[in-house]
């Protein structure tokens, strides 16, 4: 991250009522639903759809491709939302999404689904970030704490409902629905996205690591492709496998030296130095790994070896859910409190490892409440696991780095989606080719089509059926197995993980369920700076009114209401170059006789003057006062932060500036909160 970025000031947050804020705030949440729904909505769909358009061996890739996607969108969509503004590329994302939601409800092949489900991941990766940094631009700093964590929380929800809903949808409608269903949704959002949301640029032009992304995108593509068709397409020791896998080597090695020598690298090489960010980057690829893996192929399991319904397969696999959401949330207050959190991947790797080596354990006389029983420990696993990686980092890092931080352990848990369904789809053809073919010899007579579908292997007799269903519980704990030296591995690489006391900005953030599902945010060090002083002020809120104390604290002789008199002109004369009582009043949305006697009593204590007859400006006085108040959020924020160890000279600078420009927004913003109020 270059010195511009970092230091660069934040721009004033639009002045919005609260009603326009919550109905910004209701788009955004709709583009975060939209996207993080698609992650997991087709994992109930997939027996379905590989009945309907065939193409089992590339089941995982309907998953894969979005993911995939999803990746390389969230990096570069970010720096796009720099250049044109979130406003339009929000809009952008949303028109790419619902186009790839289209294709694949019409799609007729499996090919054609997976490029539709790329298409998709672009658009959907761009709400999401864009969501996010959306966040940042109108939502004021003192507030921006709740909103944030409500939005992390969509996601981590969206994410883990997804199931349930495409079964839903499978069963009383069409697989088809689970892509339909977007086209309304998004065709609201974009119309409300273009009434409500303002342009925002960021003041600085950012710089674009393109040849980064082009070589980690066709890196992982290969790699995955290589693990996908590694012993079913091509024989593991073809040509085609090594070449895909020494290409890759090839495209990550270039990426490496790219990232190197890049004057914005998207994932620089020095934080791998921190030994903080590098197991929490392997743990975040792990914890990915098994999550979207596992949650792709359970319903599979419970379709063909249980026998229910796409929707019941989805509504079985909430105890994983519950365990995940509320271990979660338990070892976020956990560690908000105590402020240690070391043992968490510890205990949740080793529960992760056990959770997965019992599901490998079920087969067809399992029973529902067992099989609940597995799931539910393996959610616990993941819950503790999870929680605390980004915070962790956060921790950990300079001011600097903060961003790139938070965005690499974000990028690695998505990679590791990608990988965990993608080798978990491996092992599964792999083994269910050689397991049916042995259950059909024992059933002569049985057509092999039809064990291809749930619904076709209900209505063969019980006899005939049960070796086939044996075959498909044996496929997928075979699966099971595998995985659980990965979770083995998790284990032994979080005893590495160094325990550093959590700074009072990271302990602040730790209880919001959405800082450990990671929604992918903006690598801007300032934005992330401001994300963890808003939870700071959200906490701080709860035990007396921030701004009063600020005022009392200042020394300064204002009342309130001058106070937010002085900010209106400050704010308005910075932006609009005057400041007129019309065009103060006219956008609070009021009389200007209602506030004539606020200013008037500005004027007369000498902190404002009147310029002619409408038009304000503040004295010496005035601005001296104002200062006072910008001198004593700096002291709030400097009280807050004085855990932040900074020993980089140059480091400290940047942090300082960053804090002081942070003060000037939380001076400029005390005036609509007071709007607010009176509103």
């Amino acid at each position: 991250m270059t010195t511009t970025t970092a230091a660069s000031a934040p721009a004033a947050p639009p002045s919005l009522t609260r009603r326009q804020t919550n109905v910004v705030f209701v788009t955004i949440v709709l583009g975060m639903l939209l996207a993080a729904l698609d992650q997991t909505i087709v994992s109930t769909a997939l027996p379905t759809i590989v009945a309907d358009l065939g193409g089992a061996g590339h089941m995982a890739w309907v998953v894969t491709a979005y993911l995939l996607a999803e990746t390389v969108s969230t990096v570069l969509v970010g720096k796009f939302g720099d250049l044109f503004g979130r406003k339009v590329v929000f809009q952008v994302s949303a028109v790419v999404f619902v186009g790839g939601s289209v294709i694949a409800g019409a799609a007729n092949s499996m090919l054609l689904l997976i490029v539709a489900r790329a298409i998709q991941g672009l658009g959907g990766g761009g709400l999401m970030v864009t969501a996010m940094a959306l966040i940042a631009d109108v939502i004021p700093l003192r507030e921006r704490g709740k909103y944030q964590g409500a939005l992390g929380a969509v996601f981590g929800v969206t994410t883990v409902v997804g199931p349930t809903l495409g079964g839903l949808f499978t069963d009383h409608a069409s697989w088809r629905w689970c892509f339909y269903v977007n086209v309304p949704i998004a065709i609201v959002m974009v119309a409300m996205a273009a009434r409500t949301i303002p342009s925002v640029k960021a003041a600085v032009r950012p710089l674009i690591d393109y040849a980064g992304i082009v070589l980690v995108a066709l890196g992982a593509c290969g790699l995955v492709l290589a693990l996908e068709w590694g012993g079913n397409e091509y024989a593991w020791g073809s040509a085609v496998i090594i070449g895909l896998f020494i290409g890759s080597v090839a495209l990550l090695t270039a990426f490496v030296f790219v990232e190197l020598h890049a004057a914005e690298p998207m994932l620089p090489m020095h934080l791998f130095r921190n030994p903080v960010f590098s197991v929490c980057s392997a743990l975040s690829f792990i914890v990915g790994f098994a999550m979207l893996g596992a949650m792709t192929y359970l319903p599979t399991y419970l379709q063909y070896v249980d026998g229910v319904s796409a929707t019941v397969s989805g509504i079985r696999t909430l105890p994983m859910v519950v365990g995940l959401l509320g271990m979660s949330m338990l070892s976020g207050t956990v560690v908000s409190r105590t402020g240690r959190y070391k043992i968490f991947p510890i205990m949740g790797t080793a529960v992760m490892a056990l959770g997965l080596y019992l599901m490998s354990t079920m087969n067809r006389s399992s029973g529902a409440w067992l099989e609940s029983l597995y799931m539910f420990v393996l959610g616990l696993g993941i819950g503790l696991a999870m929680q605390v990686l980004t915070i962790a980092v956060q921790n950990t890092v300079s001011y600097a780095e903060l961003g790139s931080a938070t965005s690499g352990v974000t990028f690695f848990r998505t990679l590791g989606s990608s990988f965990g369904t993608a080798i978990f789809g491996t092992l599964y053809q792999n083994q269910l080719g050689p397991n049916l073919a042995a259950a059909l010899a024992e059933v002569p007579g049985v057509d092999a089509a039809a064990v291809q579908s749930p619904a076709a292997l209900k209505q063969l007799p019980a006899a005939q059926a049960a070796p086939i269903i044996d075959a498909y519980a044996d496929t997928i704990n075979y699966v099971f197995q595998w995985v659980v030296p990965v979770a083995l591995g998790g284990f032994v690489i979080s005893w590495f993980l160094r325990e550093v006391p959590l700074r009072d900005s990271a302990r602040a953030g730790a209880s919001d369920m959405g800082e450990g599902f990671s929604a992918p945010d903006s690598p801007d060090a300032v934005k992330q700076l401001e994300r963890a002083i808003a939870g700071v002020m959200r906490r701080a809120k709860a035990e007396a009114p921030v701004s009063r104390q600020i005022l009392t604290d200042s020394g300064s002789a204002l009342t309130p209401a001058q106070a937010w008199a002085l900010g209106q002109i400050h704010w308005r004369t910075r932006l609009q170059g005057d400041a007129s009582l019309p065009a103060i009043a006219l956008a609070h949305r009021m009389p200007p006789e209602v506030l004539q006697p606020v200013f008037s009593d500005a004027v007369a204590s000498g902190y404002a003057t009147t310029l002619n007859t409408d038009h304000l400006d503040l004295t010496p006085a005035g601005q001296a006062e104002l200062n006072r108040l910008h001198a004593a959020w700096r002291r709030w924020l400097d009280t807050r932060l004085d855990d932040w160890t900074v020993t980089d000279p140059s480091d400290r600078a940047l942090l300082d500036r960053a804090i002081n420009n942070i003060a000037a927004k939380l001076l400029e913003e005390e005036q609509t909160n007071r709007e607010r109020t009176a509103v």
